[in-house]
Parts: C-alpha cells; structure tokens; sequence
C-alpha cells in the first residue's frame, strides 16, 4: 500500500454526528426519519430484550436455532433505531439509549450464533466459551455496529459516556480482531461462500473505525484485502452465484460494499473492483433472475418471493460504479419516497449509507411500459427480451409488517410492483442455468451438480412462471434447525428431489454429493437439454425443456436397467384439479391458468403438502400440491412429453 490509509475517525463514508449539515433532521429523508422515530419510540415502553442460557443452549438440545436468534436481532435493530436517533437529535435520552444497547452487547456472553458456535464441538459446553470466541457471522455482525455506532456517536460518548469507546474497542479486539489475525483455520478463509465476503467485510469496518496502531492496521487491512481477493476471484465469469438470489445479498453483495469502503479508505489504492470481471456480471444478477412483481428464480435455500426489504441501495451504487443501466434501473424500481431507503434489520452501515447517499434517495422507478390494448399482462415487447407483467392490480398486498422471514423480513413496500423491463434469456454456464422468456410463460431450468453451496437436490428441476407468478415452483428453504445443516439435511421435505419438478426414477432420489450432476448438457434454440442419469447414480434418463410460442414442453426419455417404480414430479402452487391426462392451475395473485397435459396419459396421483412453516406459507399459502406422475407402465424404454400453456 503506497500510501497510509485514512485515519479511523475518517475512514467511513458518512459525516459523524457532529456534523449538523448531515445530521440535521430536515435535511434527511423523511420517511426513514419518521419510520425509525415511531418504531424507536415504542421501544421505549419495553425492556431491551434478555438472552438467557437456556436460549443459547436450545439449539444444542432440541435444534431450535430461531428463538434466539430473532432475539439476537430484536437487540441488534433497537440499538440501531437509539443510535440513528441519538445522531439526529443529540437528545441526551436517545444518547443513553444507544450506550445501554453498547453496553448490553459488549456484557453479552458470546456475539456468535449458537448455531455456528464450536464450543459444544471443542468443549462439551452447550453455553459459550467466553475464552475461545467463535468468529462467525454473528460476531462479524456486532463488531460491524459497534464500530458504526462509534465512528457516528463518538463524540457524544466521550462527552456524556466516557469510557464506553474504550470498552467497544476492548471487546471488538477480543472477540473478533485477535481471532481474526491468530487463529487463521477458519472454515470461510477457504471454503469460499457468503461466509467469507460478509465475515470480512465486517472486521474490515471494525479495522477502519477501531484500530489506531498504523503497522497492525496495515497488516489487518492486507490481510481482508487478501481474503475478499479470494473469494473475488471464486466467482465464476458469467457472475452466477449457486447460493441463489437470497446469498447474492450477502455474498457478492457484501463483497461489492467492502471493495467500496475499502476504496474510499484508501483513496482508490486498493478494493477496485472494476478490476474483476465477473463482478461486472453479478452485478446483473438479481435482474437476470426476476421474473416480475416480487418474485425471482429461486434455487438452493432461497425464496422465489424474497424480501423486498434488500440492500437495494447497494446494488444502485455498485451497478453506478460498473455503468449498468439495466441493474441500476432495476434496483431504482425499489427505491419508493414514501418507504424507508432501507430497513434497519439490514444493518447499521447498510442504513447509514443508504440514508446518506443523494444518488439514491434521488433515484426513481422507471416509468412502466405503456400496456394499453393489450390483453391483461401481456408484454410490450418481442420474446427475447419482453417485459413481464407485474402491475400492482396483479398483486396480493401483505397485511403491514407480514413477513418471509418472520420478524427480519418484513416486505417494506407491501407487494408494491416493480415496473421495468425483465431481463433477455439468461444462459449461466458455471451453474448451468437456463432462463427464457416468452410473452406470458417463463421457463427455468437448473442442471448443475447437488454439492453446491445451500444445495438442494434438484439436479434437471423446472420452474414454471406465468405473468412473472411461478406456477411451477421450487419451494425454498423452511425455517433454519440444526438438521438444516447437519448429516441429515435431505431428509427435510424441501432439500429432496422428490419435493423438486425432477423425476424418482427405479424408486430411487437423487443423491447429495458432486458426482451426483447433470451430464452432457446442450443449449438448442429454444431450450436445454441434459442427462440426469449421475444425478441418481445409474444411467438411462435424459430430460428436454423448451419454451417455443409461450407453450412449455418438457420431454423425459428413458432406457433403463432394473426394476422399480419411477414417477416425474411437479411441485405447483395455486389451486390444482386433475383430470386423465392433464391438470389445470389456478395461478397464485390472480396470474391467470396454466393447463399441464401429459402424453401418454398415465395414472397421476395428488399430493398435497400443508404449509405451517412461515417462511413457506408466507410464499406460497396454505399448501403446495405435487403431480406424480407414474411412468413405470411405459416399461425400460419410453417417454412421457408434459406440455404447459396458458388457458385463456
């Protein structure tokens, strides 16, 4: 590094408190302002929340990892929402509000999540091992926020707390930058995920803030440089992340915001991240998966109707600094003056950015396309690159602060609809997905391998979209347990392929592991092509997927050694009659009605799948229902061609 970095009190781009030009109510977006006020207010008239023993050790009990985290998160937010206020009125109550949830952190037992924490593991202990602090995600999180909270209230700390940035700076070194620089057999350094992106992201925030020494935070700082250049350079080139839609934002995402503070530290000496080119093309990623209104193809643990409540503002600057209009305007879509710029469950630094930034409390949706005289959802443009349907009298608005996640995912904008036009066909060839689109249908298709990050066991699967409303689904991811993540991942409903639109074939389910993927895969003209044999360890079965004329066509055929039954699956949401030979669907959101028929017309069975898990049925309703279709009669030769089109 040629040149020092700047000095901690001026190493984050946003104005401390102190300075009233920033900081002066009046000039911040009133939405926010207002939205953080009611909510911090009403904190007030409740104690911060407690975590108790018997909370941490829940998860190594019974696997329930939630409670306590949605805790963890309660506390996080509410000292947010004291601190933004505590910076806006420099009311000496708000300043002692913040400093209690400072304090709180720095006496809470351990900042890592149970369920990342190895203390059970080295120890036997289901409570932290407060001399062995476990850096994860969790810790990452805190070290972050104290470390905003500093750089914003440190001034009227020193004058009103003295000696609380003391105690910040003591804990975020134990906890977080002493592990992080001695005890380098941390799983993230190489098995390269989100993990990696967001935990160094986070300690290099607390670096910038924190650290006075120059010679440790030079070695700190080259050694996060060296860690976010890994993963940098893991990122395959057509920039697809296998994580799926919901990691990008806390993956490449965080990778993009930690080359940008790094940047700006350093005067453009170091984080250019201009410089990698498959950031250039993640940077399109979440426009390329959406398929209209709040929905996007989902694979691995991730919702096909996330959050609105994202980092969009991120997403704005980043595809500023790489000059996409399409990724720029498709985050624009999200950013509604009467809505807050972001939401505090996504972090203090994410907050304080996005409320500071003019560029996009500037930015504007882009008008939608002229619809008049054409029939309901149609597109405005050709098949290769229309746009999808997604206005807002074709969605189902939440009930205020209903959720995808529970209490950390509230949709901030109701089911507002995005206008804008949806992306051209999508070809990924590192995770071998395939997108196209036609006037009213969309067709994706996974092949890929069942080792990937979050991996699902959905080798050849395909989502279905009518008017941007998957018709045909992948389910997504239930609420996180211990088992999620743990030896017996598959057998939970969602992670199976049979709960996927892929075939059991000889009885027999795909299996987990890079071996078990997708071969011989061919791009044609309107569709894809691929053998699933490996995905099931035995050979004989190729699947086709195409989009011609908004008419789907899936055909599977099959030379098979051996006995069993073999059934082609179809997960759909809506609601569901069967018939011999067909089946008709009455999309979610009032999309309009897919009819599925099958050639031969073989025996289907209906399962139907109750949804009590909120971060399904919040998603997709009461229930999903799942065509199997029963092939075995067709013998060890044979095929079976399902066909899906709109029922006007």
């Amino acid at each position: 590094m040629a040149d020092p970095p700047l000095p901690p009190a001026k190493s984050l781009p946003v104005a401390p408190a102190a300075d009233r030009t920033v900081w002066d109510a009046a000039r911040l977006d009133p939405a926010t302002i207002r939205g953080l006020a009611e909510r911090a207010a009403a904190d007030r008239a409740k104690p911060w929340p407690a975590l108790l023993a018997g909370g941490y050790a829940r998860y190594f009990r019974d696997g329930d990892r939630d409670a306590y985290e949605q805790l963890l998160w309660e506390r996080a937010e509410r000292l947010t929402r004291a601190a933004v206020m505590a910076a806006v009125t420099l009311d000496p109550a708000w300043i002692d509000a913040a400093a209690d949830g400072v304090v709180l952190l720095c006496e809470q037992s351990s900042w890592c999540w149970p369920a990342h924490d190895d203390t059970f593991r080295r120890h036997g202990a289901v409570l932290p091992t407060v001399t062995e602090p476990y850096l994860d995600l969790g810790a990452g999180e805190v070290a972050m926020q104290l470390a905003w909270i500093d750089h914003l209230l440190g001034d009227v700390f020193d004058d009103r707390v003295p000696g609380l940035r003391a105690r910040i700076r003591y804990e975020v070194d134990q906890r977080v930058l002493t592990p992080f620089e001695t005890r380098r057999d941390w799983h993230w350094l190489d098995s390269l995920s989100n993990w990696t992106a967001w935990i160094h992201g986070n300690v290099l925030v607390a670096v910038l803030a924190l650290v006075e020494d120059p010679e440790r935070r030079q070695d700190l700082i080259e050694l996060i440089e060296a860690g976010l250049d890994r993963y940098a350079a893991s990122l395959p080139a057509d920039g697809a992340i296998d994580e799926g839609y919901s990691y990008w934002w806390n993956g490449a995402c965080r990778l993009l915001e930690a080359y940008d503070l790094l940047a700006y530290a350093t005067g453009g000496a170091l984080g250019d991240a201009t410089a990698w080119p498959a950031l250039r093309q993640t940077v399109a990623f979440p426009h390329r998966l959406h398929l209209g209104g709040d929905w996007y193809v989902n694979h691995a643990d991730g919702w096909a109707r996330p959050p609105r409540s994202q980092p969009w503002h991120a997403l704005h600057r980043a595809a500023r600094l790489f000059g996409d209009g399409e990724a720029e305007a498709h985050a624009a879509t999200h950013r509604d003056p009467t809505e807050p710029v972001v939401a505090e469950s996504q972090g203090v630094g994410r907050l304080l950015i996005a409320l500071t930034d003019p560029h996009w409390l500037a930015a504007t949706a882009p008008a939608p396309p002229d619809l008049v005289g054409l029939p309901r959802g149609a597109s405005a443009n050709s098949t290769s690159s229309q746009q999808t349907p997604d206005t807002a009298a074709n969605l189902v608005e939440l009930p205020r602060g209903a959720s995808a996640n529970s209490t950390r995912s509230q949709r901030g904008s109701g089911g507002q609809a995005q206008s804008g036009a949806a992306a051209a066909d999508v070809w990924f060839p590192s995770t071998q997905v395939m997108i196209r689109r036609g006037a009213r249908l969309t067709l994706a298709v996974k092949g890929g391998h069942n080792a990937e990050n979050h991996n699902h066991n959905d080798v050849g699967s395909v989502i279905v979209a009518l008017g941007g409303v998957p018709v045909l689904v992948d389910p997504g991811r239930p609420t996180y347990t211990r088992q999620t993540f743990g030896p017996d991942r598959y057998e939970i409903w969602t992670m199976r392929s049979s709960w996927h639109n892929t075939p059991t074939i000889l009885g027999r389910e795909q299996r987990a592991g890079r071996e078990f993927a997708a071969s011989g895969v061919q791009r044609t003209g309107d569709g894809i092509s691929m053998d699933l044999s490996d995905a099931y360890g035995l050979e004989g079965w190729r699947r086709t997927a195409r989009l011609d004329h908004d008419v789907v066509v899936v055909r599977d055929e099959w030379a098979l050694r051996g006995d069993g039954t073999s059934l082609i699956h179809y997960v759909l949401a809506g609601s569901v009659s069967v018939g011999d030979g067909f089946a008709e669907v009455v999309a979610l959101e009032a999309a309009g009605r897919l009819i599925l028929s099958w050639e031969p017309a073989v025996t289907c069975a209906v399962t139907v799948r109750e949804l009590d898990d909120p971060m399904l049925s919040d998603v997709w309703g009461e229930r999903l229902t799942r065509l199997d279709i029963d092939v075995t009669a067709l013998g060890a030769n044979g095929g079976l061609e399902l066909t899906v089109k709109e029922q006007r």
